[in-house]
């Protein structure tokens, strides 16, 4: 029975004896720690990794020029009361901002991006012009037909922010694997 158990000839000679409590309860004895059956000690968690702040920025300026961007582009294309000169000079300010960003980047993905923020902010700008002449060069309310021209250049940067919102995406699946 003691080779069976494998207890030390000194606990199994305790477990046994009339005056121990735990033999009469029909409970084991205590296990002593020795090298055999130490518990091994956990692993420290490795930590997670660090988010890199430039790459969440990087990211924001991305969508959100996307985001203005579709929020003035959204609406009737010629109704001057659908869309507003704050919400094109937001989304102008951020994809300029985002192109400014993009500059650091030397991969072929980079060049992309910079490429796709550049229509972005070219066409946005052409927009920002179409409206600033209409008001202030020639005195005019903004009219159907100025608006859709308005509406229309920014659906092209639209377009070009949502390219690049794509190729963000890619990216991001692409290094998660």
């Amino acid at each position: 029975m003691l080779r069976r158990l494998r207890l030390p000839l000194s606990l199994a000679r305790n477990a046994e004896s009339p005056d121990n409590p735990q033999s009469r309860s029909g409970n084991p004895p205590p296990s002593l720690p020795t090298a055999g059956n130490r518990v091994p000690e956990p692993l420290p968690a490795t930590p997670p990794a660090a988010m890199n702040l430039e790459k969440v920025i990087f990211g924001f300026f991305i969508i959100l020029a996307l985001t203005l961007n579709f929020g003035f582009f959204i609406g009737e294309i010629d109704n001057p009361q659908h869309h507003d000169a704050y919400e094109l000079m937001g989304a102008v300010v951020v994809n300029l901002i985002a192109t400014v960003l993009k500059f650091g980047d030397r991969t072929h993905i980079g060049a992309t991006h910079l490429a796709t923020s550049l229509v972005a902010s070219l066409q946005l700008i052409a927009a920002a012009l179409v409206w600033t002449w209409q008001l202030q060069v020639a005195g005019q309310p903004i009219g159907p037909d100025a608006m859709a021209t308005i509406v229309s250049l920014s659906g092209g940067a639209l377009l070009a922010n949502l390219i690049s919102v794509t190729l963000l995406i890619g990216e991001t699946l692409r290094h998660s694997r």
